[in-house]
Order: C-alpha cells, then sequence, then structure tokens
C-alpha cells in the first residue's frame, strides 16, 4: 500500500522535557489508523506537529510526499483537522462557520458555495444551515466540527477524540461517515479513549507511550503480542475498608499470574495462556473474605493490550 504520510524520527521538546522522543511511524494511503495514548504519552503535540501547528526540534515529515518543512503551504492544503474542543464561532450560523474555514484553504465562488453545501449535507446538518452553534446540542456541535474540518477535501483527517460527550445516535452518525471518509480514499488519523470505537472502525493501531512508539499494527497482531495471556475475571464484594494495594501485590506472586488489578468490584487477573487451574487462586480470595459472585475467562481484546503495555497508573 502506499505510504501517504511519513513520520521519522521525530523528536520534541519543552524546555527539558521530552514530548516526542525519536518517533517513526507511517500511515498508509486510503486507511483508518489509529493513535492510541495515556494522558501525556504524546498524542497531542504529534498531531500538532504533523498539522504544522507546532515546530520540533528533529525528524522529517511527509505527507503524500510534501514535506511539512520545505513544502508547508502543500502540506497543509491536504491536511483536515477536526480538535477535541469545539472550535466554532457560537454567533455565526452553521453554513458561516463551514464557509470561513474552508475559504481559509482558498476555496472561492462556486467551488466554495459547493464545498459547504456537500460538507453540510455529509455531516447531516444541511436542514440546520442557518443554526448558530450555541443553540445546537452538543452532538450537533460536534458533527459541525467535522464539517468545517473537512469541507476543502483533505486527503489526511486528522480527528481527535470526535465523539467526546455525544449521545449514541451522533457517536453512531460520527462512526459511520469516518468510514465513509475512508471509502471514498481519505487517510484518517483518528485518537479516542473509546476501545470499542478503535476496535470498530481502525484499520491499524498505533500506541504510544512516553513520546515513544510502544506497538503497531492490526487489532490481532497487537493481541499476538501479548498472546501468551488471557484474563480471568472473578466478580466479588469489595468492602470499603478492604486493603486492595496489599491484595493485588498478593496475587501477584501467584503462579502464572502476570498482573492483577481490581475493577468495579471484578478482580482482573492477567495470567499465562497455559494456566488451567484457577484453585489457587480462588482459594486465596476466599482466604481474604471475599466471596466468589461469577468468574470468566476470556482472550485480551485492545483495552487489555493497552494496559498491558502501557500500565495501569493514571498520570
Amino acid at each position: 500500500m502506499k505510504e501517504f504520510l511519513s513520520v521519522k524520527n521525530l523528536t520534541k521538546n519543552y524546555g527539558d522535557f521530552c514530548a516526542v522522543d525519536d518517533l517513526s511511524f507511517s500511515v498508509h494511503e486510503g486507511e483508518i489508523f489509529g493513535l492510541l495514548g495515556p494522558n501525556g504519552a504524546g498524542k497531542s503535540t504529534t498531531m500538532n506537529v504533523i498539522t504544522t501547528l507546532s515546530d520540533f526540534g528533529k525528524g522529517t515529515i511527509t505527507v503524500d510526499g510534501a514535506d511539512i518543512i520545505k513544502d508547508k503551504e502543500k502540506a497543509r492544503r491536504l491536511i483536515g483537522m477536526v480538535p477535541q474542543d469545539i472550535a466554532l464561532y457560537p454567533f455565526l450560523s452553521a453554513e458561516e462557520n463551514v464557509r470561513f474555514f474552508a475559504s481559509l484553504y482558498g476555496l472561492r465562488g462556486t467551488k466554495l458555495n459547493s464545498a459547504v453545501k456537500e460538507a453540510l449535507e455529509f455531516v447531516g446538518l444541511s436542514d440546520k444551515a442557518k443554526m448558530k452553534p450555541k443553540k445546537m446540542s452538543g452532538g450537533m456541535q460536534r458533527r459541525l466540527n467535522i464539517a468545517c474540518g473537512i469541507a476543502h477535501d483533505p486527503k489526511l483527517i486528522i480527528m481527535d477524540e470526535p465523539t467526546v460527550g455525544v449521545d449514541a445516535q451522533s457517536r453512531e452518525h460520527i462512526l459511520g461517515s469516518i468510514k465513509t471518509l475512508r471509502d471514498r480514499g481519505a487517510t484518517v488519523i483518528y485518537t479516542s479513549h473509546y476501545m470499542n470505537e478503535v476496535e470498530d472502525i481502525c484499520d491499524r493501531i498505533l500506541i504510544i507511550d512516553h513520546g515513544k512508539s510502544v506497538a503497531v499494527g492490526t487489532e490481532r497482531e497487537l493481541i499476538s503480542t501479548v498472546s501468551d495471556s488471557k484474563v480471568l475475571k472473578i466478580t466479588t464484594e469489595i468492602k470499603s475498608n478492604f486493603n486492595e494495594k496489599d491484595f493485588l501485590a498478593e496475587m501477584s506472586k501467584l503462579p502464572d499470574v502476570k498482573k492483577a488489578r481490581i475493577e468495579d468490584g471484578v478482580i482482573v487477573l492477567e495470567i499465562n495462556a497455559s494456566a488451567k487451574d484457577f484453585t489457587l487462586y480462588l482459594e486465596h480470595i476466599k482466604s481474604r473474605g471475599l466471596p466468589i459472585l461469577g468468574i470468566t475467562s476470556e482472550s485480551m481484546n485492545l483495552e487489555d493490550v493497552f494496559i498491558a503495555l502501557t500500565g495501569r497508573e493514571l498520570r
């Protein structure tokens, strides 16, 4: 497949802090490429650099062969950005917002009028063209945000958490529209904290942490990086005064246990795939006065892989 975006040895520092550390990856033409990482992993910095909103200290980036430093204007015309924060003028109508952002890319006259109309139709807001964002629901604002980012027909579209805070119907519409953009030939970089969305729409996924690439590949390929593991979930009841820290430390020392955590009253054990006898785990849990209410054994999913590769500690 054709390499549409190439990022090689990207390094970006803020003073003594290295936000992106020798990061390299490529995105194929016509794919939806997931960019995942914990808070502070370097995702936003990477996107800001690719869109030429931020400079960088080292590396090379090309978009369809155009170097973002040497051919900045050409590269910019190829890129559309849909930011996480709503970037709309509240006192302009939906149509006026799209028209303004499209005009920044040089669209004029009939071509501009056609682009505005098509963008509003694409996000399902043709009948709201005269409505102002301040009167729109959150889902409608998100869709208008997308229209503003794609009206100039960019070939590379970067979408940063486009479904944050929207209702289920708007989320489905947005995800469907992203697939349609891909099917029409656009290349999409997609970030989200909703792993089910990434599983649903992304062709390949890059996980970064501390500004470095941790793993890249299809969902199946990423899971295979920790395929020697499976997940055992034991439902129980945990009292408020229970010492979770000591308990998890004890569980982590048991045979075949790689990691242990507790999520909403469920003990989650990442264990070796070869482990078949769970008796020791259950006995240890019961010895701490915890009832066994249910047990499930599952193969790992993308969220499990993400946690396994980046850790669970918030930062």
